[in-house]
């Protein structure tokens, strides 16, 4: 997420933007206000699941990875890691059946939605 935004004010938009699309999003974890970092839980039909995180990029705008497409389980147990190592962890989870992120920024290593 945008470094000059502080995280509250990030996740708060991308849950409107959810929202306001017909999704169902909501806070499953709240990290630091100000400059946690964020997973994104993304929650297609019948379990399946899609993970996305910011991604490292020093020299320009952020950008976010897919970091997993599999089952709930999976998605579920790589967010238990990070938040095992990351107090300030953001986690969002975004029930949508077209598999739309509503991120604004781009996403590497996926191309539908």
């Amino acid at each position: 997420m945008p470094r000059e935004l502080p995280t509250h004010l990030w996740v708060s938009a991308l849950l409107r933007r959810a929202n306001l699309g017909g999704a169902f999003a909501t806070i499953v974890h709240r990290g630091d206000a100000d400059r946690g970092d964020v997973l994104i839980k993304v929650m297609r039909a019948r379990g399946e699941a899609d993970l996305y995180a910011p991604a490292f990029n020093p020299e320009g705008p952020t950008e976010f990875e897919q970091l997993a497409a599999d089952g709930e389980a999976v998605v579920d147990l790589i967010i238990a890691r990070r938040r095992a190592s990351d107090r300030d962890l953001w986690v969002v989870e975004i029930e949508d059946s077209q598999g739309r992120t509503f991120l604004t920024e781009a996403v590497r290593g996926r191309s539908d939605p």
